[in-house]
C-alpha cells in the first residue's frame, strides 16, 4: 500500500473561484486522490486558503474593510464551492490560523540561522501620495523584458518572468495611479542562489516530470538564481520572528506552501493524533505530490524546494509536479479584471457538478492550453454524457425490466463477441489507472468513455429486441455482460464523475468502488435492477444562448463600468496643471536602447538647458524621425532609471490600444516656452 500525500495550489481568499481554477490544479488533484482510495493506498488530499499578500489587502482597500473581512468571506466561499462541485479535502485549512503562524516562524528561524537568510539594504518604491512603500503588488508597469504595460511587480502575466517592482519601465501606484519614487530601504533575503547547485543536481533526476516543468526550471537556472526578498512593508501577514523586524512579514510566496505543512499538522490534531503528519512529511517513502497551474511552476519547482532543503532535517521533497496549462473561454484568455469568467458558484447553479467535472477532465490543458465554449460544452454533455454513457445505462435497465423483471439474468455460453467485452472489463482497470497514475486524465476520460461506446456497440450488435423472440437464454447473457460492463464503468469513471456512477452503482445494488474489483463479474444473476432514471439530461439551445449571453453581458458591463469610472471627471486647478512644468522640447538626438524593441533614448533641449529622456516609443517613431521635431514635456518630472539609463523628464503622447502618437506644436516657437 502505497502512501501518497495529495496537496493543490493555495487559492488566494481574495475572490471567488472560477473554472480556470478547477481545471489547472483542483480536479485534477481531486481525481488522482479518489483513483488512488479506490486503488487502496493510503493517500490524503492537503489544501487550505491562502490569506496573506498584498492580493487580500489590495481587494480590501478597494472594498474599504479590512483584509480579516476579505479572507473570511472568500475562505467559506471557496470551501463551498469545491463542496458543490464534490471536490473534497481531507483537511481544508487556512494560512491565517496560529498554527501556520508558528510553521512559518520556524521555518524561517531555522533557515536564518543556518546562514541562508539574510538582511540586506536596498531600493523599494515609495508612493509620494499614499505616504508608504509599495510591496511588489501594489506597482504596475511596463515589463523591462516583453513591454507588457499592465505587468505587476512581483511578475509579469505576459511573459512569465519574475521581477522586482524597481525593474518595471514607468511604474505606477496600483492604488492612486501616482509615479513612486525610489527609497532606501531594508529586507530579508533567501539565498537562492547558495541552492543552484543542489537544485540542479536534484531536478536532473527527475526524468518522469512533465516537459513543461523542466523546461522552465532549466530557463531559470540559465538564467542563474538571484537572492530573493522573503519580506514585506505590509501589516498583514506572518510577523518576521526577529525583534529588528518590527513591522515587516514574511512574502506571501514563503509562507503560502507552509501552509501544505500546517493544514497536514491540523488534520493529525483533529485525528487525536498530534505527531501523525510526520509520518507522511518525514518518510521517504511518502510520495508527495503538488498539483498546481503552469503560473505556480517556479514556486513548486524550485523556491519551495530550495526551502525544504534549506530546513534540512529530514523532511522529503516533491515526488511529482503535474502542472497543467491554462483554461481559456471563448478563445479568449481568463480576466477576473473583465469580468471574463464563468464563475463557479453560477455554473453551479444552473448544471449538475458533474457536467463541468466530465467536460472538465475530457478537456484537461495538460500540454498545451485548452478552450471552453458553450456550444463544445453542451456537444460533450448531450453527445457522449448523455448519448453514450446515459443511454447505455438507459436501455440496458429498459430490456431488462420489460423482458426480465427489472433483475439481472442468468447468462449462458459466450460466444467470442461476448468474450471481447469479457476481456474489455478485465483490462479496464489496469489501463486507466496506468494513465491516471501517470496524471493523463483527459486520456483516461476519452478511455473510459469509449467503455460505454464499446458498450452500445455490443448491445445494437447483439440485437436483444430479436434475441428475446428467438433465444432468451443469450439475450440473458447479453444483459448480464451489459450490466456488469455498466459496474465496471460506474466503479473506473466515479473518480470524474462521482454524483452519476453513484447512482449506477445504487441502481445494481452495488456499493463495492473498489479499483480491484472493477476486472470482475460481481453482479450476479437474481441482483435487482433498481431504475436510475434518466442519468443525464440533456442541455437545450436556449440554456446555452443564455450563458453566452450572459457572459457577453457580465464582460461588456464591466468593461462599461470601468470605461464610466475612468472618464469620469476629476476636476483640477490651474495651479494643478502649472505643478506638471509642461515645456515645450526640442529632439536633438535619438537612438534606440540596446536590446529593447521600444525604448528610444533621446537628447533633447529645453530653451538653454539639455538633458536625456527614455521613452517607450521605439514602434512608432524611427530615431531618425524624431530628431528636429518639437514635442512637450513634463520637465520637473523626478529623474528615473529606466534599464539603467537615467531619464530626466517625460514626454507626453495619446494611445489608445492600436497605436500611439506623440503631443507635438503644430507652429514655430522656441523650445522652453511653457504650455499653459
Amino acid at each position: 500500500m502505497k502512501k501518497i500525500l495529495v496537496t493543490s495550489a493555495l487559492p488566494y481568499a481574495n475572490g471567488p473561484l472560477h473554472i480556470g481554477h478547477i481545471a489547472g490544479a483542483y480536479l485534477p488533484a481531486d481525481i488522482y486522490t479518489r483513483y488512488n482510495k479506490q486503488k487502496g493506498n493510503n493517500v490524503i488530499h492537503i489544501g487550505g486558503t491562502d490569506e496573506h499578500g498584498i492580493a487580500v489587502t489590495i481587494k480590501a482597500e478597494q472594498e474599504n474593510t479590512t483584509p480579516k473581512s476579505i479572507v473570511d468571506r472568500y475562505h467559506k466561499e471557496i470551501a463551498e464551492d469545491f463542496k458543490r462541485l464534490k471536490i473534497d479535502f481531507d483537511n481544508f485549512s487556512r494560512t491565517s490560523k496560529d498554527i501556520h503562524k508558528e510553521m512559518s516562524q520556524d521555518f524561517f528561524l531555522r533557515i536564518y540561522n543556518k546562514g541562508l537568510i539574510e538582511k540586506r539594504e536596498g531600493e523599494q518604491l515609495y508612493c509620494p501620495h499614499c505616504k508608504r512603500f509599495l510591496a511588489d503588488r501594489y506597482v504596475e508597469g511596463e515589463c523591462p523584458y516583453c513591454h507588457y504595460e499592465n505587468a505587476r511587480g512581483d511578475q509579469c502575466e505576459a511573459c512569465g518572468k519574475w521581477l522586482e517592482p524597481t525593474m518595471l519601465i514607468n511604474p505606477r501606484c496600483k492604488i492612486c495611479g501616482t509615479t513612486p519614487v525610489v527609497k532606501k530601504t531594508y529586507h530579508w533575503y533567501f539565498r537562492l542562489d547558495k541552492m543552484q547547485e543542489q537544485l540542479e543536481g536534484w531536478l536532473d533526476k527527475k526524468t518522469t516530470w512533465k516537459s513543461n516543468v523542466k523546461s522552465f526550471t532549466k530557463g531559470w537556472f540559465k538564467e542563474g538564481l538571484r537572492a530573493r526578498a522573503i519580506t514585506r512593508d505590509i501589516e498583514w501577514g506572518v510577523p518576521v520572528p526577529l525583534d529588528e523586524a518590527d513591522g515587516k512579514v514574511l512574502y506571501v510566496w514563503f509562507d503560502a506552501p507552509i501552509g501544505y505543512i500546517s493544514s497536514t499538522k491540523e488534520w493529525a490534531q483533529k485525528q487525536g493524533k498530534p505527531d501523525l503528519w510526520k509520518e507522511y512529511w518525514y518518510d521517504k517513502e511518502t510520495k508527495l505530490v503538488h498539483f498546481i497551474g503552469k503560473d505556480n511552476i517556479v514556486f513548486h519547482a524550485i523556491v519551495w524546494p530550495a526551502m525544504l532543503m534549506a530546513y534540512n532535517d529530514g523532511i522529503i521533497l516533491p515526488s511529482e509536479i503535474p502542472a497543467n496549462e491554462f483554461l481559456n473561454i471563448e478563445t479568449k484568455k481568463i480576466s477576473t479584471s473583465r469580468n471574463w469568467a464563468i464563475w463557479v458558484h453560477d455554473f453551479l447553479d444552473d448544471f449538475p457538478a458533474d457536467y463541468l467535472r466530465y467536460y472538465l477532465a475530457a478537456n484537461a490543458p495538460e500540454n498545451s492550453d485548452m478552450d471552453f465554449t458553450w456550444k463544445d460544452f453542451q456537444a460533450k454533455v448531450n453527445g457522449e454524457l448523455a448519448d453514450i454513457l446515459g443511454n447505455l445505462v438507459n436501455r440496458t435497465y429498459v430490456f431488462t425490466k420489460k423482458y426480465f423483471g427489472g433483475v439481472i439474468p442468468a447468462p449462458g455460453d459466450f460466444d467470442e463477441d461476448d468474450k471481447k467485452i469479457v476481456k474489455i472489463i478485465e483490462d479496464a482497470p489496469a489501463e486507466i489507472g496506468k494513465l491516471l497514475d501517470e496524471f493523463h486524465v483527459r486520456q483516461a476520460t476519452f478511455r473510459l468513455m469509449n467503455l460505454a461506446r464499446e458498450g452500445n456497440r455490443y448491445f445494437d450488435y447483439k440485437k436483444p429486441w430479436n434475441l428475446i423472440k428467438n433465444d432468451r437464454e443469450k439475450c440473458g447473457t447479453t444483459l448480464y455482460i451489459l450490466s456488469n460492463l455498466l459496474n465496471t464503468i460506474a466503479t473506473l469513471f466515479a473518480p470524474i464523475l462521482p454524483d452519476g456512477m453513484e447512482t449506477v452503482k445504487k441502481a445494481l445494488h452495488n456499493d463495492d468502488f473498489t479499483w480491484e474489483t472493477a476486472s470482475k463479474f460481481i453482479i450476479k444473476p437474481g441482483t435487482a435492477f433498481d431504475n436510475p432514471g434518466i442519468l443525464y439530461k440533456k442541455v437545450e439551445d436556449k440554456t446555452i444562448e443564455k450563458e453566452e449571453a450572459k457572459l457577453m453581458d457580465d464582460n461588456k458591463n464591466k468593461v462599461e463600468e470601468k470605461t464610466e469610472n475612468k472618464d469620469k471627471p476629476s476636476y483640477v486647478t490651474i495651479d494643478d496643471v502649472l505643478k506638471l512644468g509642461l515645456k515645450v522640447a526640442e529632439v536633438l538626438e535619438a537612438e534606440k536602447v540596446e536590446k529593447t524593441d521600444k525604448l528610444l533614448k533621446m537628447k533633447i533641449k529645453i530653451g538653454d538647458e539639455e538633458r536625456q529622456i527614455i521613452a517607450g516609443i521605439a514602434k512608432e517613431y524611427t530615431p531618425e524621425e524624431m530628431i528636429g521635431k518639437k514635442i512637450v514635456v513634463v520637465s520637473n518630472m523626478k529623474p528615473a532609471k529606466i534599464r539603467g539609463i537615467e531619464s530626466n523628464g517625460m514626454l507626453l503622447a495619446a494611445s489608445n490600444e492600436d497605436h500611439l502618437t506623440l503631443l507635438t506644436i503644430d507652429r514655430e516657437i522656441e523650445s522652453g516656452s511653457s504650455i499653459k
